[in-house]
C-alpha cells in the first residue's frame, strides 16, 4: 500500500470511528464484571479463551471470591477446579493468585489505577492494563490491541507493523486516534471484526467503512 500521510490516517480514523458509531452503539467490553478486581480477574483468564466461556466461569466464581484477599487466600488446587475449563487454567491461577497478593501487600487491596502500578501484578501485561484503566476506571492511557485490533489496524493500513508487534501497532494507532477514544476505538474495531471483517473471508461488500479501507476487496 502507498504511504499515507499521518493528516490523512487521522481524518480517515475519524470518519471511521463516526460510521462504526452508528454501526455498534452498544460497543463495550464484553467481559462482564462489577468493579476492577472481577475486570482484573475475567481480562486475565480471557488470553487465548472467548469472553463467553469466561462469562460462564466468572458468574460462579465473582460469587463466592468479593477481594483480592479472597483469591490470595485460595488454595492453588481449588481455584484450578474452579477454572478447569478455560485454557491454560493452571498458569492463569497462578498469576490471579499472584497478583491478588501484590495487591494486597502493595496496594491495600484495592487494584491499582495507575499504568504503572499494574504493569507491577504478576501476569498482567500492557493489553490487560489497558483494558482494567479504560472500563474500570474510565482512563484512556492506552488501547488495547487485541487479535481483531490488529488485523483491522493491518488491513485499514493504520500500521506496518506484523502481528507479533502489538506494542507498536498500538503507539502507531494512539499517534492517529484522539486520546478520549483510545478506549472506544478498541471496541469498535473489536465489534466490527467479530461482525464483518471476519479473519479468513471478511465481508467487504456488507462493511459501512469499505470506502475507507485500502484492503476492501483484496483480503
Amino acid at each position: 500500500m502507498p504511504k499515507e500521510s499521518k493528516a490523512n490516517r487521522k481524518k480517515r480514523v475519524a470518519e471511521i470511528t463516526t460510521i462504526l458509531r452508528k454501526e455498534y452503539p452498544q460497543a463495550k467490553c464484553a467481559l462482564h464484571f462489577s468493579n476492577p478486581l472481577e475486570l482484573l480477574v475475567a481480562t486475565v483468564l480471557s488470553a487465548q479463551c472467548s469472553d463467553k466461556q469466561v462469562n460462564l466461569v466468572t458468574a460462579d466464581l465473582f460469587k463466592k471470591y468479593k477481594t483480592a484477599q479472597d483469591y490470595a487466600d485460595a488454595p492453588q488446587e481449588v481455584l484450578q477446579q474452579e477454572i478447569r475449563t478455560i485454557g491454560f487454567f493452571r498458569n492463569k491461577t497462578k498469576s490471579i493468585r499472584a497478583a491478588a497478593a501484590r495487591i494486597v501487600e502493595d496496594f491495600d487491596g484495592k487494584v491499582p489505577d495507575t499504568m504503572a502500578d499494574l504493569l507491577t501484578l504478576p501476569g498482567v501485561a500492557r493489553k490487560t492494563a489497558n483494558v482494567v484503566l479504560g472500563n474500570a476506571y474510565g482512563k484512556n492511557e492506552g488501547i488495547v490491541v487485541d487479535t481483531h485490533v490488529i488485523r483491522l489496524a493491518q488491513r485499514l493500513n493504520l500500521s506496518r507493523f506484523p502481528k507479533t508487534a502489538a506494542p507498536k501497532i498500538e503507539q502507531d494507532l494512539m499517534k492517529v486516534v484522539p486520546q478520549k477514544d483510545w478506549t472506544l476505538f478498541a471496541h469498535l474495531l473489536i465489534f466490527h471484526g467479530r461482525n464483518v471483517c471476519a479473519a479468513r473471508k471478511p465481508r467487504c461488500p456488507a462493511c459501512a467503512i469499505s470506502a475507507l479501507c485500502p484492503s476492501a476487496g483484496k483480503a
